[in-house]
């Protein structure tokens, strides 16, 4: 079933309950999972910045409705950017991990945009998570946002309607948390090992540097 304005509606009541369950950030766990098979791409490709060479690669699954993924993207990712990305000793990769419709509805409309703006997007929805994805009516308060970010009602509706990229959406999730673990959000795999978390520049560093 697509996502639909009844769907959101359902989902509304419930958001803010699934988002604190599903997103409280624990403590860093030593496990590491099979690195090659954690870097094969999912059915829609993996969305990546940094060098290909880059010493340390990165994989953050995320849910676009979780408010500790919303605080490490506004506070922490820009100096991981600035520090480690731009300068070549990072690979970062992004993958969906929705808690729920809406954030299906999200990553959709970043995958429906222009390639060269999906990170910015990604970057635009945390910043204003809270004037689309917390109201008593997500579906009218995504719609509004999203024509913000250059979406008609008619491309919104084509997009959200697309069974085909929901599934993909769906099964990036599915094999993270099956294959991989991931049972909260953010959780990240740097050079493989997790770490479950809003993961402070400090945290990062640190891990990031004993792999460098």
């Amino acid at each position: 079933m697509s996502v639909s304005r009844r769907s959101f509606l359902q989902t509304a009541s419930a958001l803010a309950l699934v988002a604190a369950v599903a997103s409280v950030p624990g403590l860093a766990l030593a496990q590491t999972v099979d690195a090659d098979e954690l870097l094969k791409p999912g059915p829609l490709g993996d969305k990546v910045l940094g060098s290909e060479d880059a010493p340390v690669t990165i994989v953050e699954y995320a849910s676009m409705t979780c408010g500790h993924c919303a605080n490490f993207h506004k506070n922490t990712y820009p100096e991981l950017k600035k520090q480690y990305i731009d300068t070549g000793k990072v690979r970062f990769i992004m993958r969906e991990f929705p808690l729920d419709q809406v954030a299906a509805a999200g990553f959709m409309l970043a995958r429906c945009s222009p390639e060269e703006k999906y990170f910015d997007i990604i970057d635009v929805m945390f910043h204003e998570q809270r004037s689309w994805a917390f109201t008593d009516n997500p579906y009218n308060s995504l719609l509004k946002f999203s024509k913000q970010l250059g979406f008609t009602q008619e491309s919104f509706e084509e997009c959200l309607t697309n069974q085909g990229l929901l599934d993909a959406v769906n099964a990036v999730r599915e094999r993270g948390a099956n294959t991989f673990g991931v049972d909260s959000t953010p959780t990240f795999f740097i050079n493989g090992e997790k770490h479950s978390g809003a993961l402070t520049i400090d945290d990062l560093s640190k891990i990031i540097e004993e792999n460098l």
